[in-house]
């Protein structure tokens, strides 16, 4: 019995050894990729044309919408920031989600918003009820806010979506901050090529430790608790480099809430957010994927790697603990609602590569990672698998990855430099190495958890997530907590 034991602890081992090697060399590809697409990106950039689409009477006009509860802390900052938007013809749609805070009360004082008798269309539907809307005295055609009960972030996209007047829609979360040139970037794939672009995601950054005045990023810096420090590494790893290889391979199944924008019509036909969904905005995504496929139509979702929005990061650890078991089971719940696109030929590359590799590298990833921790020291204990090999694991597993977010940091930093002290390079490379005690094993579990409450069907609870707001330099001392990323 003995035997058998050591000979399952051993093969257990080696199966696992194997799958943090295929793990780790698909995310390197995918930043091989994400390389190659800058480099080409980079080339076309003094020919890319924003300013004549900037002047262009036929660039499409854009309806930002902006679902918010309780954002008082960051509100105006991130509408000021969206309503000075270098962009021909856009509005912004703030729907308050049912708010207890201050969030409307800043929005009406800044904005000097007025009521106004307009009725909210019906093509999406939508749960909650509409209380008002309202417009800004000085310039109505450009914000709109609308006040509802609370129905969650999908509902309210949905009632932001009906209100939209233009024919593409971009949905931003209400603690993130625009470039200025944001909208034109991730707009300019629709006029490129209107007929075949059903949506296009933008990069999401980390804010905290930036200096924002005026609703811009002014100062980009590195943060200086170490836990915003390893967020903005995994930002880079997955936010960046990986959806950009995953655009490049024609398989993007993400684009975050934070920064995205949608053929309108198309989110229409699908029936808009899916507020049984935690991880909405992917979730419609995979749909739009799923609907595009079965009519045999000829379109493309991708991924624009410049310029960005910048989003806060949680500092505290219970936030992020939140933050990463809804994120985890927004996955678990997105590839089971669509689990007959798995290895399905009828949907391509999306059923036979983007899905399978959710499944297999993201997914179980955490129970993976948690049976590592426990097998490879009760192997060691047993006599199953000698030092040799549990130094060969190690290097696999978190050499490998460290690898990993070393490459990601150089890519950025050559293609992009956007923290130009060499001081946040060098905290940056030093998260990467901190990334790997004890931050992974803990996002493990709080992963595990997230997928497995979906599973079990238990009701998802998002909680309060504690805002700091865009007030100045976002580490400083008076400030507390901050929410989703």
């Amino acid at each position: 019995m003995t035997d058998v034991v050591r000979d399952v602890l051993r093969y257990t081992d080696f199966a696992i050894f194997a799958y943090f090697i295929a793990l780790n060399s698909g995310y390197l590809a995918l930043i091989v990729l994400a390389g190659l697409e800058f480099r080409e990106h980079l080339r076309r950039m003094p020919f890319a044309g924003a300013d004549d689409m900037f002047r262009s009477p036929l660039t499409l006009p854009v309806s930002v919408i902006v679902p918010a509860h309780n954002e008082g802390a960051g509100i105006v900052a991130a509408v000021q920031a969206m309503t000075a938007l270098r962009y021909p013809r856009y509005e912004v749609v703030v729907v308050d989600d049912g708010s207890s805070d201050d969030t409307f009360e800043r929005l009406r004082a800044q904005f000097d918003l007025v009521a106004v008798p307009r009725v909210v269309p019906s093509e999406i539907p939508y749960r909650s009820q509409v209380l008002s809307v309202h417009v800004a005295r000085a310039n109505p055609e450009t914000l709109t806010v609308v006040r509802k009960t609370n129905g969650g972030k999908a509902d309210a996209l949905n009632v932001g979506i009906n209100l939209a007047r233009h024919p593409l829609v971009c949905m931003v979360d209400a603690d993130s901050v625009l470039d200025p040139d944001a909208l034109l970037s991730v707009a300019k794939p629709f006029g490129d090529d209107p007929l075949r672009v059903a949506a296009c995601g933008g990069v999401v950054r980390i804010a905290n430790g930036c200096k924002v005045v005026g609703g811009r990023v002014v100062d980009v810096r590195m943060p200086k608790p170490w836990l915003l420090r390893v967020q903005v590494v995994e930002y880079l790893r997955a936010f960046l480099m990986g959806r950009t290889g995953w655009s490049r391979l024609g398989g993007l199944v993400v684009i975050s809430g934070a920064f995205g924008i949608f053929r309108r019509d198309l989110v229409v036909e699908v029936g808009g957010m899916d507020p049984d969904t935690i991880g909405e905005d992917a979730e419609l995504v995979v749909r739009l994927h799923h609907h595009l496929r079965r009519r045999h139509a000829d379109y493309r979702v991708i991924f624009v790697a410049e310029p960005v929005s910048w989003s806060e990061a949680p500092s505290r650890l219970r936030v992020l603990g939140r933050q990463r078991r809804r994120w985890h089971r927004g996955i678990a719940e997105i590839l089971s609602k669509h689990r007959g696109m798995i290895l399905n030929p009828r949907y391509g590359r999306i059923g036979l590569l983007a899905l399978p590799y959710y499944v297999l590298f993201e997914l179980l990833a955490p129970f993976v990672e948690l049976a590592a921790v426990v097998l490879l020291p009760l192997g060691l204990w047993a006599g199953a698998v000698d030092v040799g090999f549990a130094w060969r694991f190690v290097l696999v597993a978190y050499g490998y990855g460290l690898l990993v977010s070393l490459v990601s940091l150089f890519i950025e930093e050559v293609s992009f430099h956007r923290y130009p002290r060499w001081s946040d390079i060098a905290r940056g490379v030093a998260a990467a190495l901190v990334e790997n005690f004890g931050y992974r094993q803990v996002l493990a579990v709080w992963q595990a958890w997230g997928a497995l409450g979906a599973w079990r069907g238990r009701k998802a609870v998002w909680g309060v997530m504690h805002r700091e707001g865009f007030g100045g330099d976002l580490d400083s001392p008076e400030m507390v907590g901050v929410g989703r990323g």
